[in-house]
Parts: C-alpha cells; structure tokens; sequence
C-alpha cells in the first residue's frame, strides 16, 4: 500500500506577479513554487504559511484563499505514494526585491539549501513548473479576476 503524504504549495503574488525559484545547485529540479510538508497534527492554512517564509525568507505575507486540493499517484514522477495537495494564494505586500537567494534549512533541521527566487508576470510570463507546482494556475487566475 502506498503511503500518503500532504504537501502544501503556495502562489505568493505581488501586483501582477508569481514568485517562483530555481535550485541553483540542482537545475534538474526545475521551476517551483514554494511549497512543503505538513507536519503530523498541523492545520494546513498553518502549514502554508510556515512553509513561504522558511522556503523564501518573506516575512509579512498575507493569507488570500484557498484554491483546491487535489490528490494525486506520485509514482509518475518517481515516488511511490499519494500526495494531498493543497494549494493557497497568498500575498506579498509593498515592493520586495526583484530577485534573491534564500538558503532554506527546513526550519533548522537540515543543511542550507539555496534557493534563487524571482517574479515572474502572470497569466502570460509563467514558465513550465515540475511536478505539480502549475495544477491550480487557472483556479490563480479565476480568484485574481474576481478580485479586480
């Protein structure tokens, strides 16, 4: 049987833009969206939150929707198991930096990883995401457009 995990992912935006960022250690990882683990016991609006600002070392940012869960076989893409996943808008306030490097370490529990995030436009200036970053772009899109 396999084993079930929940995973958060996060759609920060700031005006008209997506964060996402690249592993420059490791470009076969491709382009991501923050996202994470929930841990046993965590709510995952929590979840979500703790996962943007240790991924992007972002403080301030503000909770906007939830998007949608989906549930999916992972073993597509080389993991035996089933993956919740739950994806959240979330909002960056004021003007952050265009672009940055962020040394992740899973809140302490695991050597920095560097991450090198950046902004990209939305809808159109969105590159390819892995895995299953991009699954709830559209549902993005659909409560951006309700909200102007």
């Amino acid at each position: 049987m396999k084993t079930r995990r929940k995973r958060v992912y996060a759609y920060i935006t700031n005006k008209n833009r997506l964060l996402v960022f690249a592993h420059p250690n490791s470009p076969a990882a491709g382009i991501q969206v923050p996202a994470g683990t929930v841990e046993p016991g965590e709510d995952t609006d929590v979840a979500v939150m703790r996962e943007a600002e240790e991924e992007t070392g972002l403080t301030g940012l503000q909770f906007a929707s939830f998007l949608g869960k989906i549930e999916r076989d992972m073993s597509e893409f080389g993991t035996e198991e089933i993956q919740e996943a739950f994806f959240y808008h979330l909002i960056c306030p004021g003007d952050p930096p265009e672009s940055w490097r962020h040394l992740e370490t899973s809140g302490g529990t695991t050597d920095p990883i560097p991450f090198d995030f950046y902004w990209v436009s939305l809808p159109n200036g969105v590159p390819e995401l892995i895995c299953l970053d991009g699954e709830m772009l559209p549902e993005l899109e659909q409560v951006r457009k309700q909200a102007d």
